[in-house]
């Protein structure tokens, strides 16, 4: 495949450049700054970038953000990034809206030169491939909290058995409560999953889907 790379470490930059063209792959720039990454990117319309987080000018995010700005120039061109951190907001943006052809992989975690080449591979092809550390911190790291979080553990007892498709009359005698205290727990349900004001479908079913679907 057709690559660009950027790492601003002089050494590794060498070392993957070697290491890629000993793969038979054809790396058509290795550059040490995000700049450099695009302008490069845009010369040579390359299958895959693989890009550090960190790089110049600021040693900030700059690799990432470079990464977000080919994704959105140049959608069919794949994008590994290969980091020591893992950048929560940008990562979840580089996943958000077309998560096919990325990769995000931690440099201390890829055990392997084989894992490397096999998540390359994978992203060349348009699939996906995530360290699960990088998983975890976006999901961690989340401005949305995951709706069933907000639930107390008697409400998540109770959408327990409205996934079974009990009625309220017969939760309330499951869980050895009163129906009315049911009906709060269920309305308390419906806020908590923002389905309070929903019209044209079934609160019920819908609470249910979101259960199902964790």
């Amino acid at each position: 495949m057709r690559l660009v790379l950027a790492e601003d470490s002089t050494l590794l930059r060498e070392g993957l450049t070697r290491l890629l063209a000993d793969e038979d792959h054809e790396v058509l720039a290795a550059v040490g700054t995000a700049a450099h990454l695009v302008e490069a990117v845009e010369r040579s319309r390359p299958d895959v970038v693989v890009t550090d987080v960190r790089m110049p000018p600021t040693h900030t995010d700059d690799g990432l953000r470079a990464a977000l700005e080919i994704r959105r120039r140049w959608p069919n061109t794949g994008v590994l990034v290969l980091s020591q951190y893992v950048e929560r907001r940008y990562a979840a943006r580089l996943l958000a809206d077309r998560p096919e052809g990325v990769g995000y992989l931690l440099k201390d975690r890829v055990a392997q030169v084989d894992d490397f080449l096999d998540a390359l591979d994978r992203v060349a092809a348009g699939g996906t491939a995530l360290d699960p550390e990088v998983v975890r911190q976006v999901v961690a790291g989340s401005e949305r909290p995951e709706p069933l979080g907000r639930l107390t553990p008697r409400e998540r007892d109770v959408l327990h058995e409205m996934a079974q498709g009990h009625t309220n009359l017969a939760i309330a005698q499951r869980l050895h409560v009163s129906q009315s205290a049911v009906e709060k727990h269920v309305n308390a349900i419906f806020d908590k999953l923002d389905l309070a004001h929903t019209t044209g479908y079934s609160r019920r079913i819908l609470a249910i889907l979101r259960y199902l679907d964790t």
